[in-house]
């Protein structure tokens, strides 16, 4: 039976659609990226972040926005081992 709670028919939050995980201190160092909960491949930049998301069919892709990518183990800038 249908129900007014939006609590019960919204199901769970949404999740944020692009992870990138942090810096792999390979030669060079690269990011695995993850998009709907699948790895996708890796990024030496961000401009490879953006190409993963583009051909996984994501158009417009923020990466300042938390709720579109979330960084793990440091932001956008960081590509490099610590």
């Amino acid at each position: 039976m249908p129900t007014d709670d939006p609590a019960e028919t919204e199901g769970p939050p949404p999740t944020t659609p692009i992870v990138v995980l942090g810096v792999v201190p390979a030669d060079p160092p690269y990011r695995v990226v993850e998009i709907r909960g699948e790895v996708v491949g890796t990024a030496r930049d961000v401009l490879d972040v953006i190409r993963l998301a583009h051909h996984a069919g994501l158009t417009h892709v923020d990466l300042d926005d938390p709720a579109v990518v979330r960084w793990v183990g440091g932001g956008k800038y960081r590509w490099g081992p610590r």
